[in-house]
């Protein structure tokens, strides 16, 4: 009962976590990857010893290729992106960037080797763009619905849409979250927003509807029991006892997520780690948000229809 005597200050830590996400979304925004803006990109790396930034970034001028940034990534690799390179630029830029090892690296240095090139055009990164928003709002849509049809026989003192929208609500907060850390993460190491971002959003939608869902089911059988047994019941204690009994449940199956996602961020390739980043931090926020959020925002709601 703890979490229900309490939700005031809950719903307040939720605020604060919001504004702080969302202020980090408005001032440093989401710099976007080739995935979505089109472009190409080159991931070299130095085996025998990678040369200054400065130095590369000279070669990269001299290969004509256009607008580059270049990032260095690891001890020794080196990510570069720029327009839509043609196959002769390409070449041109593989062979600027050997030069740049064989006249600035060490002696033993044997030039860059290509890990992978990636060219999307800029049609196709509009339409990926088109497609990632559309497949997040139907996840929504689709879990609102499901959720209104599953509670369709409870209808007091919350009816079945309401549970439809508040797991909205949690889902949005959820979503926004780790998005704000992400915004944070992408100013000071400088990722970016790809696939493997809008990926894990969307993992975290079922994930984090799965915790909610738990805990309105034992609402629901509660409400159901009430009224069959004829216990007039206060709805406050009614979901105080429903997130009792679900807490620990939550919280070890959060804890055996984020121990495996710690394994693959500190064990796993470096091309997953922000992919896991982002899913740790919203499962966080989602066993966070199931506990302390999702049923206590039921309360307030009741309140507002007035059918307590």
């Amino acid at each position: 009962m703890y979490i229900v005597r309490h939700r005031t200050l809950f719903f307040w830590i939720t605020g604060l976590l919001l504004v702080v996400a969302l202020a980090a979304i408005v001032i440093w925004g989401l710099p976007l990857s080739i995935d979505f803006t089109g472009g190409s990109m080159e991931q070299v790396a130095y085996p025998a010893g990678r040369p200054s930034l400065s130095a590369i970034e000279q070669q990269v001028q001299n290969a004509s290729v256009g607008p580059a940034t270049v990032r260095l990534q690891g001890s020794n690799q080196v990510n570069i992106e720029t327009g839509t390179l043609t196959p002769p630029e390409h070449v041109a830029l593989l062979n600027a960037l050997n030069a740049s090892a064989s006249s600035t690296a060490t002696t033993t240095a044997i030039g860059a080797t290509e890990l992978s090139f990636t060219s999307v055009g800029p049609a196709l990164g509009a339409q990926f763009t088109s497609k990632a928003l559309w497949a997040l709002l139907a996840v929504i849509l689709a879990i609102m619905i499901y959720i209104a049809f599953v509670f369709r026989k409870v209808s007091k003192p919350v009816p079945s849409w309401g549970y439809g929208i508040t797991v909205v609500a949690m889902l949005a907060i959820d979503i926004i979250v780790p998005t704000g850390f992400y915004a944070i993460l992408c100013h000071f190491t400088g990722a970016q927003v790809d696939s493997l971002f809008v990926v894990a959003l969307l993992a975290l939608l079922g994930y984090c509807v799965n915790d909610v869902i738990v805990i309105f089911d034992r609402v629901r059988e509660h409400l159901k029991n009430n009224e069959k047994m004829n216990i007039k019941e206060p709805f406050e204690d009614t979901i105080g006892k429903s997130i009792d009994e679900t807490m620990t449940r939550s919280i070890n199956t959060g804890l055996t997520v984020v121990l495996a996602l710690l394994a693959l961020i500190i064990l796993g390739a470096p091309s997953t780690q922000n992919f896991a980043i982002v899913i740790l931090v919203g499962v966080a926020a989602g066993t966070f948000s199931s506990i302390a959020r999702s049923a206590p925002l039921l309360i307030p709601l009741a309140h507002w229809i007035g059918k307590e």
